[in-house]
């Protein structure tokens, strides 16, 4: 190592709270569904996740050189360009956590790192190619072909088992669901925390810390890995909650069958480089699994604004990094401020999200969404019931029915005289 400035120090440190804030926001991929169904108790859950996602961490660097060496061009990139970028990827992940909403924290990244490279270098600075068939090609056909694979396995999965034994299924489903979501958590591992060693390589080329065309280091991978597995312990419980619970109502054979879909999509992008947004595969295999259960349900309103803040993702990341990089190039005043600004956004924040506290008591617990404008307008219009009998349809009418005669009432102010 030649030599280590103060910004490059501050990008380093930054991009490590990225990838904190990647790992809190991204536990809902792999534990959710274990989660909500109960396989696993929350804490236990999110522990596993994080030791797995350590241990993911060194298996394989193809995505991070993806992104050191393959998205932009290494040359004329200074540091200040990547502290830019992990700031408009750090504030779209804490916005999109603080309403409960699953998006790519890939994707903050890349937009931001593109963002600020545009600002700084123009449009010429960013691999199109690279952009389209290593992140956002794999970014539409991954959720679909991971929902389609769900799907069809929670179909097989309910049908292989309808001779089994019920008792003794749930329990294999729950230990199948439990093992995939290990995967899952492994297959994050070496996929996302790849990204923040990616993006630390790239800084330290650019500060000529290290040679261009560089693997990351080795403390680079320990200290992304260590990074990503404290977040993800922290738990994103809000996101968890929009996951296992806001989604779909999941049982365990559909909790194994999205796993198991999820974790195989990861592993094979990260073997050939991509880099997956783990948030788009499981949402696709957690929405493929509600289908694929006869009665089973999707809530396509939450669906929806999931998909809306897909789209935004990258676009709005881009514009906050561009932005950065712009008060960065004013000098050290402006990179300060970029990072008084980053602070104080994180921790206003965190104090909103502390209105409505979201942990491991209260995950699973979910509030029915208000009923729409059509259905109060009717509930205001609709005549009262007719007097009658006291029950109808399994519904108590508002008009009492009379009431029987008692011997201390007598049925008739002048009964008749007998005969």
């Amino acid at each position: 190592m030649e030599s280590f400035s103060l910004i490059l120090a501050i990008v380093v440190v930054t991009a490590l709270a990225f990838d904190f804030t990647n790992g809190f926001h991204d536990t809902a991929n792999a534990m959710a569904t274990t989660i909500s169904t109960g396989a696993l108790r929350p804490k236990i859950a999110v522990a596993m996740s994080a030791a797995l996602n350590l241990v993911g961490a060194f298996l394989s660097v193809e995505v991070a050189n993806t992104i050191s060496k393959g998205l932009v061009d290494e040359n004329g990139i200074r540091p200040e360009v990547i502290f830019a970028a992990l700031v408009g990827a750090i504030l779209w992940n804490l916005l999109t956590w603080l309403v409960g909403l699953p998006s790519s924290s890939s994707h903050a990244l890349m937009g931001g790192l593109i963002g600020a490279t545009v600002a700084s270098a123009g449009f010429g600075a960013v691999h199109g190619d690279v952009l389209v068939t290593k992140v956002l090609l794999p970014a539409v056909a991954a959720p679909v072909v991971a929902g389609v694979a769900a799907m069809v396995a929670t179909r097989l999965s309910y049908t292989l088992g309808k001779k089994a034994d019920g008792k003794a299924a749930q329990k294999g489903y729950r230990a199948g669901q439990i093992a995939s979501a290990g995967l899952v958590s492994l297959a994050h591992g070496t996929n996302d925390a790849q990204k923040t060693m990616g993006i630390i390589t790239l800084a330290l080329v650019a500060g000529g810390a290290v040679a261009p065309d560089s693997d990351p280091p080795t403390w680079v991978i320990l200290s992304a890995g260590l990074a990503i597995a404290l977040g993800t312990y922290i738990g994103g419980w809000r996101i968890i909650r929009t996951m296992g619970k806001g989604l779909t109502d999941m049982q365990p054979q559909q909790g194994f069958a999205a796993q198991t879909s999820a974790a195989t999509a990861i592993l094979a992008s990260s073997h050939l480089g991509f880099s997956l947004s783990t948030t788009h595969v499981v949402s696709g295999s957690v929405m493929g699994a509600g289908v694929g259960r006869k009665g089973g349900v999707v809530r396509w309103s939450t669906a929806t604004r999931m998909l809306v803040a897909w789209v935004l993702t990258l676009p709005a990341a881009a514009l906050v990094g561009a932005l950065a990089e712009y008060v960065t190039g004013f000098g050290a005043w402006g990179t300060a401020l970029v990072a008084v600004f980053l602070v104080s956004a994180s921790f206003g924040i965190w104090k909103v999200s502390r209105r409505e506290v979201v942990d491991h008591t209260n995950v699973n617990a979910v509030e029915e969404e208000p009923a729409g404008v059509v259905t109060t307008a009717i509930a205001a219009v609709t005549p009262p019931p007719a007097a009658g009998p006291a029950v109808t349809d399994g519904l108590t009418a508002t008009i009492p029915a009379p009431a029987a005669a008692t011997a201390e009432q007598p049925a008739t102010a002048n009964p008749a005289p007998a005969v």
